[in-house]
């Protein structure tokens, strides 16, 4: 699949504004997994600098700062994306559970040890007893890795109740896990802490989904906006995505932009200002499939909506 993504973000300050720096996590990366054939980021105020970069997890980074008073920024993001479809195995015959957190542990070097760093808690996804209390149920003894990720995003998607006004990008994970509702990045962040209690490297996921599926197919929860899923680390396979949101192991309707701890490393845009005070956000995304051999048309900006699904 091939797709045009317009990612627009718009700030609207309560003072002016005479000085901003900015990152940003918009850029689509260019891996095995798909390929980022065209970028552009504009902003209104112009940047008064601009610079690219890759970050510590690896990811596309763009700095920016804008100059002179403003009472309004605009970010703009273009991109087209082409995703290659994906063939994971038999989910009973990929290795138990235990052999992939042992391997994390004890390997010295490349890939397993590398992966183990996302074993640890994070500033948004600490550990709690609550997480190892309900994942393990999913991880009997000898089980397959990917038949007990199955089993334990299920339990999840059927558990959880997608309510965009239950939490704030802030909400806590204990709050989470109490009132069982929230939005992508609180169910990838539930679900990272779960693997991670048990030993399994787990990383977050920021990216996009498909906004309009064709005739017959369903639209995935969380379309309209960024959305979040998870990566485990599984040896001789790599990082394996999964969708708690949508119940799913993402094929080639989910775009990814950037991958981290958890949302404090992958923010599509974070930054600090000089004046401004308070300030109001509006977030709208567009993911738009292209035809093979055919030009895109045009197509209206949807409705803001906020920065996470």
């Amino acid at each position: 699949m091939k797709y045009r993504i317009l990612h627009k973000t718009r700030y609207d300050y309560e003072v002016d504004v005479s000085l901003s720096q900015h990152i940003a996590h918009l850029r689509p990366p260019s891996n095995a997994r798909q390929r980022c054939t065209e970028f552009r980021l504009t902003t209104k105020p112009a940047t008064a600098l601009k610079a690219d970069h890759e970050d510590y997890f690896g990811n596309p980074t763009t700095f920016f700062s804008i100059q002179g008073d403003h009472r309004r920024l605009e970010v703009t993001a273009r991109s087209v994306v082409e995703v290659m479809p994906l063939e994971l195995p038999n989910r009973e015959q990929t290795p138990p559970w235990e052999i992939v957190r042992d391997r994390c542990r004890s390997e010295k070097t490349g890939p397993a040890a590398d992966a183990g760093d996302f074993t640890f808690e994070s500033p948004m996804i600490p550990h709690l007893p609550g997480l190892l209390n309900y994942g393990a149920p999913s991880f009997p003894p000898g089980r397959p890795i990917l038949t007990c990720a199955g089993d334990l995003t299920e339990r999840i998607f059927q558990d959880f109740k997608f309510d965009p006004k239950a939490t704030t990008v802030a909400t806590p994970m204990e709050r989470v896990m109490k009132r069982r509702r929230g939005v992508c990045q609180d169910f990838a962040h539930f679900q990272i802490g779960c693997f991670r209690s048990l030993g399994i490297p787990a990383r977050y996921v920021s990216g996009y989904l498909e906004t309009s599926p064709p005739p017959g197919v369903a639209r995935l929860i969380g379309a309209d906006a960024s959305h979040a899923w998870v990566q485990i680390f599984v040896p001789d396979l790599g990082w394996v995505d999964i969708d708690p949101t949508n119940n799913v192991f993402p094929n080639d309707r989910h775009v990814l932009v950037a991958c981290g701890r958890d949302f404090d490393d992958v923010s599509p845009i974070r930054g600090v200002m000089v004046g401004g005070q308070e300030h109001t956000l509006s977030v709208s995304v567009d993911v738009a499939p292209l035809t093979p051999g055919k030009p895109a048309k045009p197509r209206a900006d949807p409705s803001p909506s906020g920065p996470l699904a």
